[in-house]
């Protein structure tokens, strides 16, 4: 039950958050590969202070793999609902998915992640809008290290900072089949592919 999560454990947090902080309490094992989060979220638009969560969709990498068994895939139900982005990511306010509430996904999103390193293509802008979601719930901002497609391509290819690839782009440089595009599952697979890629290309562990 969602409300047992806000069971207060201490003054000022409620227990998902202080489950969730206790991931970063400790130093990372350096015998166990490092986890990464590969993730994205549709929104009702590109104004994190204004825009909503659709769907989120995750999905986890180890080494050079996807583990495509331990992802994670939700969606929201809509308090907000323009009929000209349903056209894009297919999400209809009374689809066939089964909805759940904001709180909900934010808190299965938190433990899922744990203290992976987030990976997304303008992730900034899908790091924002959880924020902004745990800002509505009255507690801090996600506390996880992150990494940017775009801007690896950047240092893998030597560009400036303000010379930006869409995920299509990279996509059609690096050779990665682009299926089950604009929704968060679909995005966040595809990423990870193109995100293998990099990281090979630019030998991070």
């Amino acid at each position: 039950m969602v409300l047992d999560w806000f069971k207060k454990v201490s003054k000022d947090y409620p227990k998902f958050w202080e489950n969730y902080l206790e991931n970063f309490e400790s130093e990372p094992d350096p015998s166990k590969p490092k986890r990464y989060v590969v993730f994205d979220c549709e929104t009702t638009g590109l104004d994190y202070r204004k825009d909503v969560i659709l769907s989120i969709g995750a999905v986890t990498v180890i080494d050079s793999s996807v583990i495509v068994n331990d992802s994670l895939e939700l969606f929201l139900k809509q308090a907000i609902y323009k009929p000209e982005v349903a056209s894009i990511h297919g999400i209809l306010k009374e689809g066939k998915e089964e909805k759940i509430v904001e709180a909900e996904a934010v808190i299965r999103f938190l433990e899922f992640i744990k203290n992976a390193t987030l990976i997304g293509h303008n992730v900034n802008f899908d790091i924002e809008m959880i924020n902004q979601a745990l800002k509505r719930l009255d507690v801090g901002k996600l506390k996880n290290d992150s990494m940017d497609t775009d801007a690896m391509y950047q240092k893998f290819k030597g560009l400036q900072e303000d010379q930006h690839s869409t995920l299509d782009e990279l996509c059609k440089v690096l050779k990665v089949e682009r299926s089950d595009r604009h929704t968060a599952s679909g995005d966040a697979f595809i990423t990870a592919l193109v995100f293998l890629k990099l990281k090979k290309r630019l030998l991070i562990g």
